[in-house]
């Protein structure tokens, strides 16, 4: 490992071996927390509630099938949440079941959520297309939350 000081200013860059960033990095103990993931899913919920409640949004850009990357990446987010805060508290031990019951959720969810739409004027909702957005979406979000665990180092209590 090499340090190098920047001046008196009580900096320090340290540059390890990539096995060796874990133990020279010390997370915030709130992030190894399922408490935060579990919250963090709430407003997550909280929010697609909210803006599938909205009779119109802003389109921020004009390309053909901007939509479904939005749903993929939202539920991305909020099925990575879900997996951290089922996995870092030991609720779901065995990696497929986990994926799968993440993927079950975003499923649901945004099935729950297509139908809100339906009953939202304005909107039209029951888009089976958003809908395997969400689920892809959930996929993407697992496989990035196991990432995300393993980083943490949380990979062998879990599994």
């Amino acid at each position: 490992m090499v340090v190098y000081r920047f001046g008196g200013c009580g900096y320090a860059l340290a540059v390890c071996p990539i096995s060796d960033t874990r133990r020279m990095m010390q997370l915030p103990r709130f992030l190894l927390a399922p408490a935060l993931w579990r919250i963090l899913v709430i407003v997550w919920a909280g929010v697609l509630w909210w803006l599938s409640s909205q009779s119109s949004l802003p389109q921020p850009a004009s390309f053909e099938g901007v939509d479904k990357l939005e749903h993929t990446a939202y539920f991305a987010a909020g099925g990575a949440c879900f997996l951290l805060g089922l996995r870092l508290a030991g609720l779901v031990k065995r990696t497929f079941d986990a994926v799968a019951v993440t993927v079950l959720f975003c499923a649901i969810v945004g099935g729950v959520d297509e139908w809100h739409q339906m009953h939202t004027p304005g909107r039209s909702g029951g888009d089976i297309a958003d809908w395997l957005a969400d689920s892809v979406g959930g996929i993407i979000g697992a496989f990035a939350a196991l990432a995300v665990q393993r980083w943490f180092g949380r990979d062998e209590a879990a599994a």
